[in-house]
């Protein structure tokens, strides 16, 4: 199960790297918005000011939206064969533009104010490319084949699926449900919470 997090590795690395500069001034952010946002997200009223302005500095054509071409002008992210599917899970609206308020809810769930649960739904969404609650056979090999590229042929990447589907599958239905990826996850990898979390600071 080495695959379950690796398409967080650059996108941690970005974000904690991608230190932008905190001196340009804030505005477009209303203090109800602000308001609105430290309930939802745990973020003080000085971390959402700082994360705006990073937002700002990601919108290269001053829109108030992040698009996927703004993301993939980060080095750091371009090359994450991922990056499709975690900006679709930031996309709430699915309007394939992300606003403040979505980057910023998922920043919360992927920070160290977010809960272990709320992390694991996050990866699990990564999986499940439908939205329909299960990762499929078919969605499972989707995500590895964007992961391991021409590593593996499509023959060994499916018997990886097939185990890994066998495995995870408790109540046998051929796909695997919220509960059963928490449990193998449990079961195959250490230090959950870290690999999930990103140091935004």
């Amino acid at each position: 199960m080495f695959f379950w997090f690796e398409c967080f590795s650059g996108f941690k690395r970005v974000v904690t790297v991608n230190r932008l500069n905190m001196g340009q001034s804030v505005s477009g952010l209303k203090q109800e918005d602000i308001e609105a946002m430290m309930k939802a997200t745990n973020f003080t009223e000085y971390e959402l000011r700082r994360l705006y302005r990073r937002f700002k500095k990601l919108d290269r054509d001053g829109s108030g939206t992040l698009t996927t071409d703004e993301f993939e002008a980060i080095p750091e992210l371009s090359q994450n064969p991922l990056l499709g599917r975690l900006l679709s899970i930031f996309d709430k609206n699915k309007d394939e533009e992300i606003q403040f308020s979505e980057f910023v809810g998922t920043l919360a769930t992927l920070s160290d104010k977010g809960s272990q649960d709320a992390k694991l739904r996050f990866a699990f969404q990564v999986y499940d490319i439908d939205g329909d609650g299960f990762i499929s056979n078919g969605e499972l090999f989707q995500v590895l084949k964007m992961m391991v590229g021409t590593n593996f042929n499509d023959v060994q990447l499916q018997q990886i699926v097939d185990k890994t589907i066998i495995e995870a599958d408790l109540d046998k239905d051929g796909k695997i449900s919220f509960e059963e990826f928490c449990a193998i996850i449990g079961k195959n990898s250490d230090g959950i919470g870290e690999k999930l979390t990103i140091n935004w600071q």
